[in-house]
Parts: structure tokens; C-alpha cells; sequence
């Protein structure tokens, strides 16, 4: 039995939630409008301000599903209702970000700087602070397209482990190893 798939999903109030005849699922809230193709074999139903998510058998590949749409049903609510932020922290001397409208402009430490056109829906922030790293912040309410571009822009630069320069999300530890070790002789 699927674990997470068995969970209803509470709808919080300012958030409506259609499921068309053809199983798509359409999550509109204070915040945006979000919608899902849901597989035909997965039945979503909407019942006492709650939305369940059922599958018709037990095979390996509806327990899979099952537990699939569920979350990306949950993450289309959270998002439309709270919305969802990522940071990332530019560690490395001389490392800038800029964000102007939908551009993010990045210098990290190559001969060029770098310019990054982000999608509409996502809504980004760069600060920098002295004495302190720049802070890029991504805002949107569609958690799949603001992880693929964390993941976009860590990619450019990520942190290596010596030093542990490169972009990093806030929070995240980055191993260190041992540099050489001069020999003694």
C-alpha cells in the first residue's frame, strides 16, 4: 500500500481545485493558476474540502503513479497557497549576482560574466551585503520549473571541494578534503 498516496490532500481556503472529465487537474489560488495531466488509470476525487487520489490495482506500476500524482497534486496547492523559495550563496572572491527584471547577471570568476533569462512565472531577488556573500532568491509557485533552475544555476559553478567556492544553495554543507600535504623528509 502506498504510504504517501493514501495521504489526503487539505485544501486551504482562497484555493479552488477542477478536475476535468479528461483527468486534468486545474489548482487556481491567491497566488497563481497551476495544472496537471493526471494518468488516465489514477482517479482523483474531491470530497469534504479534501482531494483524494486513488489507483484501481495493486500493480508495481499504479502504486508508482499512485504515490507520483499524489505529491504533484500537493505541491501544485502548496505552491498556489504559500508559494516556494530557493536561496543560493555565490561563495568565491569577486563573485557577483545581479538581477535586473527577468535577467540574472552572474560573475563567477570566468573571463565573461554570465546572463541567465528566467522564465515569467519565476520572480528573482540577488543581495549582496558587505562583508557578507551575494544571496540569489528564487520565488515562484511551480516547485518542478524553480528546482530545474536552482539546479540550472548551481550547474555553472559548482562548489568544489577544496575550498568549497562555487554556487551553493543556504544551508547546504559542502564536504572538504584535505589539500596536499607537503612531505617530510
Amino acid at each position: 500500500m502506498s504510504r504517501i498516496g493514501m495521504l489526503p490532500i487539505g485544501i486551504p481556503e482562497g484555493v479552488t481545485v477542477n478536475i476535468t472529465p479528461d483527468n486534468n487537474v486545474n489548482v487556481k489560488g491567491p497566488l497563481g493558476e497551476l495544472s496537471q495531466k493526471i494518468n488516465p488509470d489514477i482517479k482523483v476525487k474531491i470530497s469534504d474540502n479534501q482531494i483524494l487520489v486513488k489507483r484501481p490495482t495493486n500493480q508495481k506500476r499504479h502504486r508508482a503513479l499512485h504515490g507520483l500524482y499524489r505529491t504533484l497534486v500537493n505541491n501544485m496547492v502548496v505552491g498556489v497557497s504559500r508559494g516556494y523559495t530557493i536561496q543560493q550563496e555565490l561563495v568565491g572572491i569577486g563573485y557577483r549576482a545581479e538581477a535586473k527584471g527577468q535577467r540574472l547577471e552572474l560573475n563567477l570568476g570566468y573571463s565573461h560574466d554570465i546572463h541567465i533569462e528566467l522564465p515569467a512565472e519565476i520572480k528573482v531577488e540577488a543581495r549582496t551585503e558587505r562583508r557578507s556573500n551575494p544571496i540569489i532568491t528564487l520565488k515562484s509557485v511551480d516547485k518542478q520549473l524553480l528546482g530545474q533552475v536552482a539546479a540550472k544555476i548551481r550547474s555553472l559553478k559548482k562548489p568544489e571541494p577544496y575550498k568549497g567556492k562555487g554556487v551553493k544553495f543556504v544551508g547546504e554543507y559542502i564536504r572538504k578534503k584535505a589539500g596536499k600535504s607537503a612531505s617530510v623528509t
